[in-house]
């Protein structure tokens, strides 16, 4: 099954609740997470991550949090999984060239086709449309 991680849509939930509340003020991890009901530490590493690529931007002191580092009309889906999981790859051997069955794989070809789609479809999709 091909789905978005768990940090994928962490990511999107805290996005979408930044761009809506940190406008008037930086928002905590903490309080996204108790919204949210999500676990605060792998949150908190998904928005050190997101702030690393400066999808959003660090506030610190005693009223610090996030804030957005940019419009969300600048990020496509795609670049976003990137940003957050790394290369995108529906099988292994997108991402990966140490696949063992690469010389006798008689499905290389579609594969990588479907995967070259999905992520042009992800290209396509702006982080507003989502959030």
């Amino acid at each position: 099954m091909l789905k978005l991680t768990k940090r994928i849509e962490y990511a999107l939930i805290s996005l979408n609740h930044i761009n809506h509340y940190g406008d008037k003020s930086p928002v905590k991890t903490k309080d996204i997470a108790k919204i949210y009901n999500l676990p605060q530490e792998i949150l908190a590493k998904t928005l050190q991550k997101l702030s690393g690529e400066n999808i959003i931007a660090s506030v610190h002191g005693r009223n610090g949090g996030y804030i957005l580092n940019m419009s969300m009309d600048d990020i496509n889906l795609m670049d976003f999984i990137e940003a957050i999981e790394g290369p995108f790859g529906i099988v292994d051997c997108n991402i990966n060239k140490d696949c063992q069955q690469i010389e006798h794989c008689n499905i290389k070809s579609p594969i990588k086709k479907i995967n070259d789609n999905l992520k042009n479809i992800f290209k396509k999709i702006k982080l507003t449309e989502i959030t």
